[in-house]
């Protein structure tokens, strides 16, 4: 896999997964909407841990800076 997420990207990704998992973990949002919450949660995570988004790759994106 190719990185195709920039350092702003991951960061983003890693603090909307930190706020959904409070929002979870505090009784703000639960049911079906905190279960939904949290999967996407993992996704942000993992997705910003290893740099690469399979979404970006389908659209043709990339917000990795290129090394020339």
């Amino acid at each position: 896999m190719k990185k195709n997420m920039g350092n702003a990207d991951r960061i983003i990704r890693l603090v909307i997964a930190a706020v959904a998992t409070y929002l979870f973990f505090s009784g703000t949002v639960t049911g079906t909407l905190g279960i939904v919450l949290m999967v996407v949660a993992g996704i942000f995570l993992l997705t910003s841990l290893v740099s690469f988004c399979p979404l970006y790759t389908l659209v043709g994106l990339s917000t990795c800076p290129t090394k020339e």
